[in-house]
């Protein structure tokens, strides 16, 4: 296994080799394939643009990211400056490394983008992100290229699930009931967390090699990783119960239409992202972060309320105010 480590760390240094100034275009790339990038980009497509587009982007997206975060605790794998000092660390990240995380949700994200907008040019510049986001991790130093080509691979997966499955899964789901709209998706999110838990458990009192914590701690990255945990799991599934829980409620009020002037798009971003803050970073600094059963079930909460609110009360505030109808 080291053979292969070193001959992925040969890799990330021969391309780091090609100088510092690619560090600004790199994080630029990287950031495209960010949870941060991702929370930006779908209350605004979801509020302002196209619900349906916003919808399918959406949960195919947490969907991702929940399998993600379960499959980096199956590997347990480090990453590359964890592993070798030879490996400068333009970026940190304290989860374990395979899959890489950006690589395949920038397949899903953009790859679904470029599956619904049918569209040569925009299959074109997916495909250019796709490939610069999994470059730029290597690059930075967060990956090696095993990690970015798992992460291609299994987001090609779940396109391919989403783009065969998708319409009559949805079909099938809007012919329930509202009570069972919402349990099926708490279903779908509790199994998505025993997943993690199952991977979780056996790593409970796992101890990372000293030599990946020295290295990692020499980096000069921050907070030292602290890669078992369920947090990305808990997160993912429970916004993805939250979002489409609350298509479900505001559909059975007759939904919601993002259509309007410029000026009542606008206006809906002020209260819509404050409520966003209050959920996501509000909450966050009241509720406990440890590894304790209550601490994961405020933070289920926590995202269940974010996905909530996007998809059910920013629309629902919005057409109060008559931003929206």
């Amino acid at each position: 296994m080291d053979t292969f480590y070193n001959a992925g760390v040969a890799f990330v240094a021969w391309i780091q080799s090609l100088g510092a100034w690619l560090v600004g275009p790199m994080q630029f790339f990287s950031f495209f394939g960010s949870g941060t990038f991702f929370l930006l980009l779908l209350p605004v497509m979801y509020w302002c643009v196209d619900v349906g587009f916003a919808l399918q982007l959406g949960a195919i997206m947490l969907f991702s990211s929940a399998i993600n975060g379960t499959l980096k605790l199956v590997f347990h794998a480090p990453r590359p400056y964890w592993f070798s000092t030879k490996v400068t660390a333009y970026a940190g990240e304290p989860t374990f490394g395979i899959p890489s995380g950006h690589s395949q949700n920038a397949v899903v994200l953009f790859g679904t983008a470029a599956v619904l907008l049918k569209r040569r040019w925009f299959w074109l510049l997916a495909i250019f992100f796709i490939i610069m986001i999994g470059f730029s991790r290597m690059y930075l130093g967060v990956h090696f290229p095993q990690d970015v080509l798992t992460g291609w691979a299994i987001g090609a997966l779940i396109l391919w699930g989403m783009a065969n499955w998708w319409k009559p899964v949805k079909t099938w789901a809007i012919s329930k009931s509202l009570v069972q709209q919402i349990w099926l998706a708490f279903a779908l999110s509790v199994i998505l967390l025993l997943c993690g838990a199952a991977a979780y458990a056996p790593l409970i009192g796992w101890n990372m090699p000293a030599e990946w914590m020295t290295n990692a701690l020499q980096a000069g990255m921050g907070t030292p990783p602290m890669p078992v945990t369920m947090d990305n799991t808990i997160t993912s599934a429970a916004a993805l119960f939250g979002l489409l829980a609350g298509v479900a409620w505001i559909q059975s009020r007759g939904g919601y239409d993002p259509r309007g002037s410029l000026g009542q798009k606008a206006l809906r971003l002020l209260p819509g992202l404050l409520g966003l803050l209050i959920f996501y970073f509000g909450l966050g600094l009241i509720f406990p972060k440890d590894a304790t059963l209550i601490a994961f079930a405020l933070r289920y909460l926590r995202y269940a309320l974010v996905g909530a609110w996007v998809s059910a009360g920013a629309p629902w505030l919005f057409q109060k105010l008559k931003l929206a109808g």
